[in-house]
């Protein structure tokens, strides 16, 4: 019979372990009884830790000296880590991130005696734009840019040199992850709290989420579910959802009369194009970029029913009950 959890004691290291899942994955695993060791840059904040059992090495995560010294005896890896999307992240430290440290973990955990399997943490972003959805996870690559490019070229990497080397893996690629305190989608809610709520172009603009506990769970599976060696798993709740929807659940949490506007996206694009060539020679952040104006223009609407059927894991979370607790949360710790 299958474990259906990593066993108490098992040596665990996590990537990207101070980044909004991280953080929630290794709580869950020190809730479960691993001994963690995680990677962290010397910049990075060790608050959300304090007073947690967790062996920290420092350094980068594509230092060869530092992945030798972080694989030493590790049995399960969670390979989380991510490239920010700045103006100045170039192709060079998406790669670096997203593909050499992936090449260098995959490597020297082919070193370690009792090894048990890498969870390779990519996006659903390498499938791009869903023209005929739902998609799945045999949809083609379609990366929109130098992130997704390199995160999907990992993939490739992976899954090419798993079975060639006998290394146990499984790849997840995370739909759009929200839950209370992330901030990357804080932006939505504050904006379903004004009085209109714009969407450029007329696109339906399909949006398939994933709350960080049900992607952390659907993790932890990957990591001892036999039936999921040398797969990939679109990770997400069980339908997508409409932005428009999305964002009149939480103007109803906020009491708000939100009306939507719609406004054509050509110029926006443009605008898009203008602030990055004056900006990024400069490496300052663009007041508006181009992919961000292209996110209303594309859907993402996936089936998960590879991850529930193959993977065995069933979302705790509908779309609607995770929006109303993300809104409550930030209206009641005063992030709006």
């Amino acid at each position: 019979m299958t474990e259906r959890s990593i066993a108490a004691g098992s040596r665990v290291l996590v990537t990207g372990a101070t980044g909004y899942t991280g953080i929630a994955l290794v709580k869950r695993l020190l809730e479960g009884g691993a001994k963690v060791r995680a990677i962290a840059r010397s910049s990075s904040n060790l608050e959300p830790f304090e007073n947690l059992d967790v062996e920290w090495i420092r350094g980068e995560i594509f230092d060869k000296e530092v992945i030798g010294r972080a694989m030493v005896d590790i049995q399960y890896v969670f390979h989380v880590a991510a490239a920010f999307r700045e103006a100045k992240s170039t192709e060079k430290d998406y790669w670096n991130v997203h593909v050499g440290s992936t090449q260098l973990l995959c490597s020297e955990a082919l070193q370690q005696l009792d090894f048990k399997r890498f969870v390779h943490v990519s996006t659903m972003g390498v499938h791009g734009h869903i023209a005929n959805p739902p998609g799945d996870e045999n949809s083609p690559f379609a990366p929109g840019d130098g992130y997704q490019r390199t995160k999907a070229e990992a993939d490739k990497w992976i899954t090419e040199f798993g079975p060639e080397n006998n290394l146990p893996f499984t790849i997840i690629r995370p739909c759009a992850i929200y839950g209370p305190g992330e901030r990357r989608l804080l932006k939505l809610f504050k904006m379903a709290n004004k009085k209109y709520f714009p969407i450029l172009g007329k696109g339906k603009c399909w949006y398939h989420l994933v709350h960080v506990e049900d992607l952390v769970g659907a993790m932890l599976l990957a990591a001892v579910e036999e039936k999921a060696l040398g797969e990939a798993f679109i990770v997400g709740a069980r339908e997508a959802i409409r932005l428009e929807d999305m964002a009149a659940i939480i103007a109803r949490v906020y009491d708000n009369r939100l009306r939507v506007i719609r406004l054509p996206i050509g110029p926006f694009l443009l605008m898009g194009d203008i602030c990055e060539f004056i900006c990024k020679p400069l490496k300052i952040e663009p007041p508006i970029y181009r992919r961000r104006v292209a996110f209303y223009s594309k859907d993402r609407n996936f089936s998960t029913r590879k991850m529930q059927e193959v993977l065995g894991y069933q979302p705790l979370y509908e779309n609607e009950d995770g929006i109303i607790e993300s809104a409550k949360w930030y209206r009641d710790n005063g992030w709006l």
